[in-house]
């Protein structure tokens, strides 16, 4: 796949639902969402029985390699109200939160990083995704 492409998105209904709730929230105004207003906009609704185990929905914890280095790292997808500071843990309200919402194992996206620059991090595997996990009301 190309990395430049946008990969295919695939949604929980649930988390379309919460994450269109948080963007109306004050604590949600002034910041950038406009990315993730465009990347729900575009993805493909499903209930969350039926979400496939190998894509990134919120409260996901999946493993990244960077492209260039080789090296891995794994991070979790919250809402704003999980994010602790850890490096561990990624807002759906950053940048790189809204991109990875959605990916499938195997996809290849580019994060900025500091000083400008930007790495490309694919997907190399879900530890925990709620949903594949039974659960579905979470």
């Amino acid at each position: 796949m190309n990395a430049t492409a946008t990969p295919p998105l695939l949604v929980s209904r649930l988390d379309c639902e919460r994450l269109e709730s948080l963007l109306e929230q004050p604590l949600a105004q002034g910041l950038n969402t406009d990315a993730l207003r465009r990347e729900l906009d575009r993805a493909e609704l499903l209930e969350p029985a039926e979400m496939p185990d190998d894509v990134i929905t919120m409260n996901s914890t999946a493993r990244f390699r960077d492209v260039n280095s080789g090296g891995e790292r794994e991070l979790t997808l919250v809402y704003p109200k999980d994010a602790d500071g850890s490096p561990e843990k990624v807002s759906i309200l950053a940048p790189v939160g809204s991109a990875l919402l959605g990916l499938h194992v195997g996809a290849v996206i580019e994060w900025p990083v500091p000083g400008g620059r930007t790495i490309k991090l694919e997907v190399l595997s879900i530890r925990y995704q709620p949903e594949a996990s039974g659960e579905l009301h979470r």
